[in-house]
């Protein structure tokens, strides 16, 4: 699985994201990893909706790429809706909150990070804020959620971001 390097693109004044990677680049249902500001992640885009009343042509989600059970790399995981299964011993995790969804994952909680998409490019927020983030030095992304849990942030391909 190629690994995709990120360029920072300043987006606003108080704002900087940076370019993860191409929709293109993303399945339809699965994900790929991304180095994003010294974060190894997978960028995962579930599945279209085909429910009349739902309207979103899928959606982009950017998760720490180790599952927290054994490290397991989550972008060789099967993508199933809103849940990443990892490849290794099956735990599965919400994309939306980056929690346990079943069995012995309900404990743990995987990182989740702001996306939003711009045209074909997926990009993910970067921070100031080392509190918010434990990244080297200089600026780190924009955490949602951490293992003690949190709400997890998701982008629709009108490229406005949810939380």
């Amino acid at each position: 699985m190629a690994t995709h390097q990120a360029a920072v693109e300043p987006a606003g004044p108080t704002e900087q994201w940076v370019r993860a990677a191409s929709l293109a680049d993303l399945p339809a249902s699965g994900s790929i990893v991304a180095q994003v500001a010294g974060h190894t992640l997978a960028i995962v885009r579930d599945r279209p909706s085909r429910q009349p009343d739902v309207d979103h042509g899928g959606r982009i989600f950017a998760v720490d790429n180790r599952c927290p059970h054994k490290g397991g790399p989550l972008a060789d995981g099967i993508v199933s809706g809103t849940t990443i299964v990892c490849p290794l011993h099956a735990w599965k995790m919400s994309l939306e909150t980056g929690e346990g969804v079943s069995g012995p994952s309900v404990a743990s909680c995987v990182e989740t990070f702001r996306t939003r998409v711009e045209g074909e490019v997926v990009l993910l927020e970067l921070t100031d804020n080392r509190a918010q983030c434990e990244a080297a030095p200089g600026k780190g992304l924009t955490v949602i959620c951490r293992p003690s849990g949190g709400i997890a942030a998701m982008t629709d391909y009108s490229g406005a971001a949810e939380a």
